[in-house]
Formats: structure tokens, C-alpha cells, sequence
């Protein structure tokens, strides 16, 4: 099981897009698609999928969070073909970011922001990549040049994890005189992760578009990571949480999938409602919302 993965939230597309993805990539499916019904947006359709192996969950929620370039999804792309199919595709009512082409670190790149508004980098890799798609944190503003102390941070949080690469900028390479870091590559229990401080002087937040969901085996490992992790109270709900740079986690029982969308309807409600009087997950509680009448 992928311990931790990214999760999505859009307005009212998160099916649409997800469907969209899949057909961008082998190796993918539709997973689950469910209503979670009278949630505070609503009824909010919840769609978990896979991307070339890799799990994703998307929401559709409201328009209350947007994406935008703090947190792209980085593809190695085995040819510069597969980079322009690509490109094309995610072009179609999108937005060009960095233009498609050859840079002194890539043969072929381009960075894209599709019609729902998710950023893609794409680069043609010679060599066999780690990891199809990679999540990319670009550490912009107020945490500019707070990148390596993140990527440090958060290794040493998660078991099985390593930082794999820092690369530094040269002097004269920024616009911003905070950047240090242009390439960070990590390791969080498995999953690899990118890291960078905006070289330019934009100001792109880390906020709850793109948030990344652990799963825990129990309890005690639910309380580790809520009490390594938060550090804005009041972004604590339903198990949400903001860490000390802004990133969004969400910490969650491993057995969340089956209780929230393979058990009865009524179940299901009962859970979410649990849920939304929580801030920190309590899975004893959250049984008991499952296992009682409703009566």
C-alpha cells in the first residue's frame, strides 16, 4: 500500500479530471468514484485513482481552494514525442508556464498549467526514472530559501527516507536573493518527492488545492505524525492539518477507503459526520460512528 499520495480538490471537476488523466498515462485506472453527502460543501464528489501505478485521491468540493504552480506534478517522459503528446494534450485549454523546449538541464521541457488549473512540468529523461510522476514543491515568498530545511525536516520525519540530491543556485542565477536551493530530490517512505525556491519573485502559497494524505496503521501512528506535522491550529479539521511551511497533510487510518466507501450507504454517513466534528482522526470513534445504529 502507497503510504502517502497526493489529493486534489476541485470545484466541481474532480471526475472529470481524473478521467482525463488516466487517459494521459498507462498503467491507470479508476479506482472508486462515491458521494459524500451534507458535508459543509455540500454533497462532495470523492474519486480515488491511479496514475502510471501511482494513487491519487481528488474532491469535488467547492470553489474554495485553487490551484497553483507551489505544487506541480513533475513527469519523466521517455521520449521528447511522449513529452509533446503530452504538452498538446494538457495545452487544450491550459496555459503555457515555461515554454516547450531545450534548456541547459533538459533536452526537452516544458511547464504547463491545464484547464483545471494543475501545473505539469514535463522533461524527457534518458535514463529510467525513479518514479513517473513526482510531486514538486516550489517553496516561493515567505518560505523562499526555506526549501532544504523542508526536504531535511521531512526525511526525517517519515521512515524509509533520504534526501538523493541538492543542487544549489549559482551566484547571478536568481531573481530573488532568498533562493538557494534549484533542485532538491527526496524520499518519503517510498514515494519521490522535488523540491525548489522560487528563483523568480512570484508568489505562489501552498494552500489545500494539493494536500498530501498519510496512511496510518493505527492510533499511535495517527498521533505522530499529527504532532510532528501541525503547526496552524486553525487549519486542524477532519483530520487536515498545515505544516510549519504551509504544506496541507492529511493523516488517516489505512482502513479509511473501506469504511467511508465499500461499507452501506448509512455507514458511510455516519463516518463522515463523525469526521466532521474532529480535528484530529480518533479511529475508536470513528468505529463506534460505523458500528451504531444511526437510531
Amino acid at each position: 500500500m502507497q503510504k502517502i499520495f497526493p489529493h486534489l480538490w476541485y470545484d466541481t471537476e474532480a471526475k472529470e479530471a481524473a478521467e482525463f488523466y488516466i487517459g494521459l498515462f498507462e498503467d491507470s485506472r479508476l479506482l472508486n468514484v462515491t458521494v459524500l453527502e451534507n458535508t459543509p460543501s455540500g454533497d462532495a464528489e470523492y474519486v480515488s485513482f491511479e496514475l502510471a501505478g501511482q494513487r491519487f485521491d481528488a474532491m469535488s468540493a467547492g470553489p474554495y481552494f485553487k490551484f497553483n504552480p507551489s505544487i506541480s506534478l513533475f513527469v519523466s517522459c521517455s521520449s521528447k514525442d511522449e513529452v509533446n503528446e503530452k504538452w498538446n494534450a494538457l495545452m487544450d485549454g491550459g496555459k503555457e508556464l515555461m515554454p516547450l523546449g531545450e534548456y541547459a538541464f533538459s533536452k526537452w521541457y516544458g511547464w504547463v498549467q491545464d484547464r483545471f488549473g494543475l501545473s505539469w512540468q514535463l522533461m524527457f529523461m534518458e535514463s529510467e526514472p525513479l518514479q513517473k510522476i513526482t510531486p514538486n514543491l516550489l517553496f516561493s515568498k515567505d518560505v523562499c530559501g526555506k526549501a532544504e530545511e523542508a526536504v531535511k525536516y521531512y526525511t526525517e520525519i517519515f521512515e524509509n527516507s533520504e534526501v538523493t540530491s541538492v543542487k544549489r543556485y549559482e551566484e547571478g542565477e536568481t531573481e530573488s536573493p532568498n533562493a538557494k536551493v534549484k533542485y532538491a530530490g527526496f524520499q518519503l517512505n517510498g514515494l519521490h518527492f522535488s523540491a525548489m525556491d522560487n528563483g523568480f519573485d512570484e508568489e505562489y502559497k501552498f494552500n489545500e488545492a494539493i494536500s498530501f494524505t498519510i496512511s496510518c496503521k493505527d492510533q499511535q501512528e495517527i498521533d505522530y505524525y499529527w504532532e510532528k506535522l501541525s503547526a496552524v491550529p486553525e487549519a486542524e479539521q477532519c483530520g487536515w492539518l498545515k505544516d510549519q511551511f504551509g504544506v496541507s497533510w492529511q493523516i488517516v487510518p489505512d482502513n479509511m477507503d473501506e469504511i467511508m466507501f465499500k461499507g452501506p450507504k448509512e455507514e458511510a454517513k455516519r463516518v463522515t459526520q463523525a469526521v466532521l466534528k474532529m480535528k484530529k482522526l480518533d479511529i475508536a470513534a470513528l468505529e463506534k460512528a460505523r458500528l451504531e445504529s444511526g437510531k
